[in-house]
């Protein structure tokens, strides 16, 4: 009997919102963009070939006309789906820390015997709650302590699932990194792409029509122009995400050390 993998939400949100922006972006490209620029182009050909003079004007529309620009903002919006999930779960997450789940005043003890009322109310947190890494590493220094009777290992019980996570989470940042490096790499294939269009048609610049040669030119340039600044801000909007994760693990592992493990008592 084959086992079957249940799909997370997070991937199902992912295939979709990739789906839906290809389909607005090439929408977009296909209806506004390229058309704009192409009359852009033509006007400025027919300029040049009346005055014999190069035209200077540039157009937003004619720097993201190609289709790597096209691909690099796919991509971009992508990236920005994906760390706008991630920063709303973890700010939810992170709310649970206003919470006081572990509900004592100041200076009572927790016994070993005290550990299952305490795990009954966490435990009686609503499902998406109870998935918070706060509620699991409560959880998880309460059952080593009743199991143990040790107050140092239900610090290491939290600390270690303060570690795990931050680990899972550092790891599901591997896709948003690829995409930062893949945009650049998009960006140097329509540099390569216009250089060789140039190359193709030197002969009509030695004819003394240089506008397609200097068209091609601007398609190598602009890809990597755009790839390269889209690159740089989504690097940034990765490091801050990176910030607000790392710093809700440590919050988390401060909280546990705050209201529960210094209340801890053997006897």
């Amino acid at each position: 009997m084959q086992k079957s993998f249940p799909v997370s939400f997070e991937f199902i949100y992912q295939l979709f919102a990739l789906i839906l922006i290809v389909i607005i972006v090439h929408a977009a490209y296909a209806a506004v963009i390229r058309p704009r620029a192409d009359s852009i182009l033509a006007r400025q050909a027919a300029m040049m070939k009346e005055d014999g003079a190069p035209v200077v004007e540039r157009s937003v529309f004619v720097v993201i006309r190609d289709y790597e620009q096209e691909v690099c903002f796919i991509l971009m919006f992508w990236a920005l789906a994906i760390m706008a999930y991630k920063s709303i779960v973890t700010i939810r997450h992170r709310a649970l820390l206003q919470q006081d789940l572990v509900p004592l005043a100041e200076g009572v003890r927790i016994l070993p015997e005290d550990t299952r009322d305490l795990s009954r109310q966490i435990q009686a947190l609503p499902p998406q709650q109870g998935r918070a890494l706060l509620p699991r590493a409560l959880l998880a220094a309460l059952h080593r302590f009743s199991t143990t009777r040790n107050i140092q290992d239900a610090a290491a019980a939290t600390h270690a699932y303060c570690t795990a996570e931050a680990e899972r989470l550092d790891s599901d940042l591997s896709m948003i990194r690829y995409i930062a490096w893949a945009i650049p790499s998009v960006g140097f294939i329509g540099t390569v792409r216009g250089i060789g269009q140039a190359l193709g048609q030197a002969h009509k610049a030695i004819e003394g029509d240089i506008f397609d040669v200097t068209t091609s030119l601007g398609v190598a340039f602009n890809s990597t122009f755009i790839a390269l600044l889209i690159s740089i801000v989504l690097m940034f909007l990765l490091h801050q995400l990176q910030s607000l994760e790392e710093h809700y693990v440590l919050d988390t592992e401060a909280y546990c050390e705050e209201k529960l493990t210094r209340h801890l008592h053997t006897q």
